[in-house]
This record gives C-alpha cells, sequence and structure tokens, in this order.
C-alpha cells in the first residue's frame, strides 16, 4: 500500500518513478543532500565579534599605553606639586612622598602606577564605543578641555554642574536617556574646599570615574583616582594629552580589529 502511495505521489512532483529496491535509496540521499546544504550556508558571525571583545582582555597592556608617558614627562610637568600643608586631605596622606617649604609634594611612582591603570580602563571603555564625559570646573582649562574631548569625538562639561543630571536624568531628559559609561574628572573640586557634585552623584549611579586628586581632594569616591597636580597649566595639558591619545588609540584600534576579523570570516 506505502508503495501505491508513493507511486502516486512522486509523478505529482515531478519525479521519476523508481523501482522499490531504489526508493529509499534516493530519498535518503535526497534529504541527506539537503541537510547538508543547509547546514554549509548558513555562517555564524559570533565568533568574530566575541574575539573582538574578548582579545583585548587577554593582555594587561594591548593597546600599548605605557609608552605615552614616562615618569621624567610626568616631573617635567610638575605633577608631583601638591598644595599647602595646611590644605592637606587625610586620605591623600598615603599618596604623598614628603613635604618641603610647606608644601606636599605627591610620590610620582604611585602617579604612574594609577595613571596607568585609569589610562587603560579609558582606552577599554573607549574600545567598547562606550560614552567618556570630562569635567572640570577650572575656568582656565575650559578651551583646553573641550578642545580635547571635540578631537577624540568625546563630550565635556566645564561650566556650572546643576543638581540631578545624572539621578534624575529620566526627569530632565526623558526615558531611555543614555548616561556616560565613564565619567573623567581632571578636577574634582567646584572650588578650594568643596568637592564637585558629580562625583557623589556618578557614585550613587554607579557611574566609573577617573579624577586626577591632588593633596587637598578627597579620593574615597573615585573608581580611578590619579594623584597629581590639577591646577598646573603644563600638568593639565598633559593629562589632556594622554586621554586624547589615549581614546584616539582604541578607536583605531577598534576599527582595525573589525577590518581583521571581517575578511577573515568572509575567508572562511
Amino acid at each position: 500500500m506505502a508503495v501505491g502511495l508513493l507511486k502516486k505521489a512522486l509523478p505529482r512532483l515531478g519525479l521519476a518513478v523508481p523501482a522499490w529496491p531504489g526508493v529509499r535509496c534516493m530519498t535518503s540521499r535526497l534529504y541527506g543532500t539537503a541537510a547538508a546544504q543547509t547546514q554549509i550556508h548558513q555562517p555564524d558571525n559570533s565568533v568574530g565579534s566575541d574575539k573582538i571583545l574578548t582579545e583585548p582582555l587577554k593582555h594587561p597592556d594591548f593597546f600599548h599605553l605605557s609608552e605615552l608617558f614616562s615618569l621624567k614627562d610626568l616631573f617635567d610637568a610638575r605633577v608631583h606639586l601638591g598644595h599647602k600643608i595646611g590644605c592637606r586631605h587625610r586620605l591623600m596622606e598615603q599618596y604623598l612622598f614628603g613635604c618641603r617649604l610647606e608644601q606636599d609634594i605627591l610620590d610620582l611612582d604611585q602617579t604612574m602606577e594609577h595613571l596607568q591603570q585609569a589610562l587603560n580602563f579609558t582606552a577599554h571603555v573607549a574600545y567598547r564605543r562606550g560614552i567618556i564625559l570630562f569635567v572640570s570646573r577650572n575656568r582656565q582649562f575650559t578651551h583646553l578641555i573641550e578642545s580635547m574631548a571635540r578631537d577624540c569625538g568625546e563630550y565635556a562639561h566645564c561650566r556650572y554642574w546643576q543638581g540631578g543630571l545624572l539621578t534624575n536624568a529620566n526627569v530632565q531628559y526623558g526615558k531611555g536617556v543614555r548616561l556616560p559609561d565613564l565619567i573623567v574628572f581632571l578636577s574634582t573640586l567646584n572650588n578650594v574646599f568643596q568637592q564637585h557634585v558629580a562625583v557623589r552623584d556618578a557614585a550613587k549611579m554607579n557611574i566609573p570615574t577617573v579624577g586626577i586628586v591632588d593633596s587637598n581632594c578627597n579620593p574615597s569616591l573615585l573608581t580611578y583616582p590619579v594623584p597629581g597636580n590639577d591646577d598646573s597649566s603644563p600638568a593639565v595639558e598633559l593629562y589632556c594629552r594622554l586621554f586624547r591619545m589615549t581614546i584616539n588609540r582604541a578607536k583605531d584600534k577598534r576599527r582595525q580589529m573589525e577590518i581583521l576579523y571581517g575578511l577573515k570570516s568572509q575567508n572562511d
């Protein structure tokens, strides 16, 4: 009965009616070939995208940021100069090298280590296409910081910080607004004694922060504190140059990795 139904069905499909012994062989080959072709024409593009994101995490200095600066560069930019002893914050004592003429001297060995970690984290955020916001309240460096942020395709806020820009963003800007993935504080103070409001708000919203902390600053709420001079022109120019080079290098590396693994997936 099954053979009769098969003989009636095959002519309707435009196929020749084979002899009974060969029917099973033909159908098995037909369906086996179709399954094999279906597996061949399904490329897997997730492997290349996973490698693009995971490959930088396997190397401690994937972007080669250690070659951007040296201890002599920090010394020449006067990064080691702090404030007077009377302005010292007690939580900054661990980063001090000593004191000379009643002026605190910061330990540049620790500054190099913390600055390297901060730049490395910034590079990874830029590599993953995160939003980076530079914040400062020093009016003399407003143009410099805004120009640096524009050159690397990121954002800067150097004016008065209105309360609730981060903690109340859904009400002020509407639903679905995207907050920055990293905030870089080139100065963590509004004035000599008052801390910037965004440092506290970023900690409330669990936003990672990088901050240059002088001897009169509080580093406790920052994710990556970098001990250094925050009100000297050579020092701030050095910070801006390093962050600009770091972000541009990370973005260029992302484009290179996408081209590399894109070509590999096409050849495979």
